[in-house]
Formats: structure tokens, C-alpha cells, sequence
């Protein structure tokens, strides 16, 4: 029996190929892996952006205008609420900055009474229609 060193050869190399290749794959995916303090602190801030947004927008349907005005359209203010929380950040996100160049109009004189209860009328309004479109 001749010893074959071809034979030995090839899943040698096959082998120092895999080793050669996985390290650097492994460090590869090390610098994709998020460590926990950036997922905890990536979570804190969307959760504070999250609610920043809703006291916005329940600043401005909790004004005494905004009352007014979904009183006015038969909107019960707590199904707003309800609605508000559920939807996603990005409409969130919308909606506030919706609220708060509203409130800042309205303050400034901007904005009638009557201009105010329409747009809240309508903010109201698009606040349940997204929701049902999400369910």
C-alpha cells in the first residue's frame, strides 16, 4: 500500500480554509451585533419619543378648544385616547408635529375658534380612520 499524500492534501487545505475564513466571519458579525446597553438605551428613547408624542397630541384634544370641538363633532374624547395609543410611531410622530404647529398657531392668534374646531374635527376624524385601517 502506497502512501497517497494527494489524497491527505486536499482536506488539509479544505480544513485551513475554514479556519483561515471563520475568525474573520465571526468578527464580521461581532461588529453587527448590537450590545444590550445600545438596545436599552436605543428602547428608552423610542419609548420617550413615544410618549413626548401622545402628550402632544392629548395637549391639544384636552385643551379647552379641543374639548369644545370634539364635543361639538359628538367625539368621545377617551375613544381618542384609546385610538392615539394605538397607533404606530410614525403616525404618532406625524400626528404630534400636526398638534404642535396647531397649538402654536392657535396661541399666536393664528388660528380662529372655528378654524381650531375644524382642524380638530379632522385630526379626530384621521386619528380613527387610522386605526381602523390598521385593524
Amino acid at each position: 500500500m502506497a502512501f497517497n499524500s494527494r489524497r491527505l492534501l486536499v482536506p488539509f487545505i479544505l480544513v485551513a480554509i475554514v479556519f483561515l475564513l471563520v475568525p474573520g466571519s465571526i468578527r464580521a458579525a461581532e461588529d453587527h451585533v448590537l450590545k444590550s446597553a445600545e438596545l436599552h438605551d436605543a428602547i428608552v428613547t423610542a419609548a420617550e419619543a413615544r410618549q413626548d408624542h401622545m402628550a402632544k397630541i392629548n395637549t391639544l384634544f384636552s385643551s379647552g378648544a379641543g374639548k369644545k370641538a370634539l364635543g361639538s363633532a359628538k367625539i368621545d374624547s377617551r375613544k381618542i385616547g384609546t385610538a392615539v395609543s394605538l397607533l404606530s410611531d410614525q403616525e404618532l410622530a406625524r400626528l404630534a408635529a400636526r398638534a404642535e404647529k396647531i397649538q402654536t398657531d392657535f396661541s399666536a392668534g393664528a388660528l380662529s375658534n372655528q378654524e381650531l374646531t375644524y382642524i380638530v374635527i379632522a385630526l379626530a376624524t384621521a386619528v380613527i380612520i387610522l386605526v381602523i385601517i390598521a385593524a
